[in-house]
This record gives structure tokens, C-alpha cells and sequence, in this order.
């Protein structure tokens, strides 16, 4: 699994963010005026680890290969030794998680609450700046718009000082309100989808998986005003057990009510956090139980709206519907099983998650030559 934490030395007591560039150390004097004032050129390679130089001072990145974090935008806290990899330049699965605190407990939720929060904004705002040209970058939690006045914000910065930078913010949908308008009017939205969950057309079936009474009415009322503000929405269905039969309700409701949506996404379980503790429970089985996604998937896409599914290896979908699953899983927890060896498809699969279960888990699957 490629390592998103890495072993650092820094002779410096306070977090920091730096760009690691590859630069010859006798070039120094002549690769300057490239170097932005974040920026690290590394000055030596040895047994002890890879030196770097810049205006933080000195830093030693240890076990890990100087060319697999050539130009990636790491925050560096020198007391406990580690770097985060917050922007890898060779990726384009960079995801910024600004907290854990959410207001939601859903029933399969891969990254469970917790009560503290750090803020990260401002390193979060410098890492972004200097990511490589045209990336997308995510927004992740918890929940980011418990923080909205500093999201709002960040992404407003950003997105002005940084025309080719787009980004794609995971939330509840839960926390929007007129009041905003005014905040949103000055963001870029053309440059920004919100990726937003919508479980069940029942409200009592969405309210039971994400953990909270009058969620799926509120959902609503905030979807109608990010219309209206023009947000770009990604509508995401978890599909799982209790869900599963209500999918193609949930289609033809979306498709009469939700015809502004950028796009609808059904996706496939992560085996971690409360998805884990819940997975029997939880899992559906779309690889014996796949006629629901293709009827609402159909139903859909006749209306004119983008339909996709992710987390869904290729070999567990009908051939007709395998061009509508792209490769989502993130690189750093991308995995592929014995079973995947000789597949013809394998280059464009997702794949598995790296902690998908041997067993309880797809009844249907095997290379497809």
C-alpha cells in the first residue's frame, strides 16, 4: 500500500509545509529563482536517508525512495517525526482531510467521528497552492461544513490565486442555508462539485443509515438552494442491504425531482471503520444481485443524467454496464486479488480495496480473458 505518512527529521520544533524538489545540490545557486520559497532541493542521498534544503532549513526524509516524492507537498510535524504526503505530484487521488468531526453515524461510514478537531486550514491553503498544475484536489472528513466559514474561504483563495486547480468536496449536504449565498456567489463553482449522499427516496430509511432523525428532509431543502446557487452536485447511493430494494424508487425520484444533478453515483461498500463492524449486515452482493443497479441505472440515464458506479470491480458487472464503472478506488488503497491474475480488463479496473474481505464478499468474480 503506498504510505501516506512518511519518517522525517526536521531541526525545527513547529508543523511545516514543503514542496520536495529533486534538485542537484550543486545547482543550487543556479535552480533558485524555479524554487518557490516552500519548495526543499535534495542535497544528498545516503544510508542515514535522502537530505533536503530550503528556507524551513534542513529535512531528512527516511525510508522511502526520493523519486517516489519528487514534487509532493508534504506537512511536516518535526515533534513526532513524520510527514504527511498531502499532495502527490505523481496522483490523482489527493485528498485533504480538514476533520473528523461530523454530525452524522452512518451505518457503513469508513472514517468514524471523532469528537476533536484540528485546524489545518491555513497548511491545508499553502499545500493546495502549490499542487501541480491542473489537479483535483478532494475535500474530505468528518464533516467539512462544520467548518463552512473556513472552507468557504479556503476554497475562494485557492481557487482565485490558482485558475487551473479544481476541487471536489465530500459532504452531508446538511449545513447549507441562504445565509450562505452571499459566501458561495464568490467561489468559483464551475471549479467545485459537491459530492453529496442521498440513500433512500424513504426518509425513515436514509435517517436510520446516516444516524439522524430529519436528515433526509434538510438534505432536500439544501439540494433545492444549491440549484438555485448553481453548485455543481454529485449525488452518492451507497448501496447496501437496506437500501438495495429501493434503488429503482429511488431512481425514478431522483430523475423527476433532482434533474439538476451533475451526476449520479451508486456506489459499492469500503470494508473499514463502522462498514467493517456492519459488513454482514450491510454488504450487498451486486455480483448475484445486480438487476436493481441496472434497472435504476437505466432509468436514470434515459433522462439525460450521468450514472456511474464506483468501487464496483469489473469482473462483478454484467459486460453491457462495465464502460459505466471507472477506476474510483483511490491508488493508495487500490488492491487486486489472486483471482485477478490474466484478467484482460485488470489495467482499467478499480480493483478492490486493500481490506475487502477474502470471504463475505463477492459471490461472483474471477479474471475475464
Amino acid at each position: 500500500m503506498i504510505p501516506l505518512r512518511i519518517k522525517v527529521e526536521a531541526n525545527t520544533d513547529q508543523p511545516f509545509v514543503v514542496r520536495l524538489r529533486s534538485f542537484e545540490a550543486d545547482a543550487w545557486e543556479q535552480r533558485t529563482e524555479q524554487l518557490n520559497p516552500f519548495d526543499a532541493a535534495l542535497e544528498h542521498v545516503g544510508p542515514e536517508g535522502a537530505d533536503y534544503v530550503g528556507e524551513a532549513g534542513p529535512i531528512r526524509i527516511l525510508g522511502i525512495d526520493p523519486s517516489e516524492v519528487d514534487g509532493d507537498v508534504l506537512l511536516v510535524n518535526p515533534r513526532r517525526g513524520t510527514a504527511d504526503r498531502l499532495v502527490r505530484s505523481s496522483s490523482q487521488d489527493n485528498t485533504l482531510l480538514v476533520t473528523e468531526r461530523c454530525d452524522q453515524v452512518c451505518l457503513m461510514c469508513s472514517q468514524p467521528p471523532k469528537k476533536h478537531h484540528l485546524d489545518l486550514f491555513s497548511y491545508f491553503e499553502t499545500a493546495a497552492l502549490l499542487a501541480p498544475e491542473g489537479a483535483t484536489i478532494g475535500i474530505s472528513g468528518g464533516e467539512p461544513t462544520l467548518f463552512k466559514v473556513q472552507l468557504f474561504d479556503f476554497l475562494r483563495r485557492v481557487l482565485d490565486a490558482r485558475p487551473d486547480l479544481s476541487f471536489h468536496v465530500l459532504t452531508n449536504g446538511q449545513h447549507f442555508d441562504l445565509d450562505d449565498r452571499d459566501a458561495m456567489s464568490r467561489i468559483d463553482l464551475a471549479r467545485v462539485v459537491w459530492g453529496i449522499p442521498l440513500y433512500s427516496r424513504d426518509p425513515a430509511v436514509h435517517d436510520e443509515i446516516v444516524g439522524k432523525a430529519g436528515a433526509h428532509e434538510q438534505l432536500l431543502e439544501n439540494l433545492a438552494l444549491m440549484c438555485r446557487l448553481g453548485a455543481q452536485v454529485e449525488l452518492r447511493t451507497v448501496l447496501m442491504r437496506p437500501n438495495s430494494d429501493g434503488l429503482p424508487q429511488l431512481a425514478r425520484f431522483i430523475a423527476s425531482t433532482l434533474p439538476f444533478i451533475r451526476t449520479w453515483a451508486i456506489m459499492q461498500m469500503e470494508n473499514i471503520g463502522f462498514g467493517r463492524m456492519n459488513w454482514k449486515a450491510l454488504f450487498h452482493d451486486s455480483s448475484q444481485g445486480f438487476d436493481v443497479v441496472g434497472r435504476s441505472i437505466d432509468y436514470v440515464r434515459s433522462r439525460g443524467i450521468a450514472t456511474w458506479m464506483y468501487n464496483f470491480p469489473l469482473c462483478t458487472v454484467p459486460e453491457p454496464y462495465r464502460h459505466l464503472a471507472p477506476a474510483t478506488i483511490s491508488d493508495w488503497k487500490r488492491a487486486y486479488r489472486e483471482e485477478c491474475g490474466g484478467c484482460s480488463l485488470k489495467a482499467r479496473c478499480g480493483g478492490f480495496f486493500e481490506w475487502h474481505p477474502a470471504n463475505h464478499g463477492y459471490s461472483n468474480l474471477g479474471a475475464i480473458q
